[in-house]
């Protein structure tokens, strides 16, 4: 049995993760030193917090069976205080599982700022390295044609993994900040064989190009207004542009936000922040919903942020 065979019981996957190798985000400003290991938090640039914990949890098409989950835990820092090169550096776990296929990943990050000074601008350049376990449950993929099992064992494959990327920032007038970046979140490509006893199962990984542009414009009140855009593209796969509003109420205690993307996607999130004077605590809860060729059969997505940045 080849990996030819199997072609149409991959079909329903194959179609998602063309576009969704690598996991998305409804929250992605939150999530931004995932997608760009050269990116700065959101917490660094909205509060001057340089030391930031994070997790995320995300499921995607509520309702059908063997939909993608998504779970994250994350940490960055910045010396903001150094001058010349400043350091940053972090590191994150992730776990990501459609049906019988997932992988879970462990991650370092590290990079510099080139910048007289981080709290103003900087221009940023930074790598990612990591160990992925990719796996597959053959139990739980059936033959079409007579309902079989592919096989009784699972298998996995551990690969190491490498990203890149580039992030500018830099204050316009007093206040206001301008960001943006581009990756390769997953330079090494890869074309995964799994073989056991009953056959012989293909999972291939392209790489992606993502690209992010948004802008903080703060008011008097503690509020700010922050614009953002996604780009997404991966090789045979139409290029994906995901666009955002969010808005922090004055007194900084609650966010709200919403935008939608080139997929006919729309989306919606709602946080609060709660500051302790050298610590902010944020909470944010994200809501897609497609209104793709697939039709509303595809489910609704929910997503869960938590973080918590000290300037340090």
């Amino acid at each position: 049995m080849t990996g030819l065979r199997l072609l149409p019981i991959f079909l329903l996957v194959a179609v998602s993760l063309q576009a969704q190798q690598l996991s998305l985000f409804t929250q992605y400003r939150e999530n931004a030193t995932l997608l760009n290991p050269a990116a700065m938090e959101g917490d660094f640039l909205a509060f001057g917090q340089n030391l930031t914990f994070g997790a995320n949890y995300r499921a995607q098409w509520v309702g059908l069976d063997n939909a993608p989950t998504t779970s994250t835990i994350r940490a960055s820092y910045l010396n903001k205080d150094g001058s010349g090169v400043a350091l940053m550096a972090g590191g994150h776990i992730i776990n990501d599982q459609t049906g019988p296929t997932g992988f879970t990943g462990l991650y370092g990050r590290i990079g510099g700022v080139l910048s007289g000074d981080p709290e103003y601008s900087g221009f940023a350049v930074g790598l990612s390295v990591g160990y992925v376990q990719f796996r597959v449950d053959a139990s739980e993929v059936r033959l079409r044609e007579d309902n079989d099992i592919l096989g009784d064992q699972n298998q996995n494959q551990w690969h190491p993994d490498v990203g890149l990327g580039l992030y500018y920032y830099t204050t316009v007038g007093d206040q206001d900040y301008f960001y943006g970046g581009v990756s390769v979140p997953q330079v090494l490509g890869l074309d995964l064989s799994f073989q056991d006893e009953q056959g012989e199962y293909f999972i291939e990984r392209v790489r992606h190009f993502y690209g992010m542009l948004g802008f903080y414009k703060f008011f008097s009140d503690d509020s700010f207004l922050e614009p953002s855009m996604w780009v997404k593209y991966a090789q045979n796969a139409p290029v994906n542009v995901d666009i955002n509003l969010r808005y922090l109420l004055p007194g900084r205690a609650l966010w709200i936000g919403a935008g939608g993307s080139s997929s006919s996607t729309v989306h919606g999130e709602l946080g609060t922040v709660i500051d302790q004077g050298d610590s902010i605590i944020k909470i944010g809860y994200g809501y897609d919903y497609s209104f793709s060729s697939f039709g509303p059969s595809v489910g609704s997505t929910h997503e869960i942020n938590l973080s918590i940045s000290l300037d340090r």
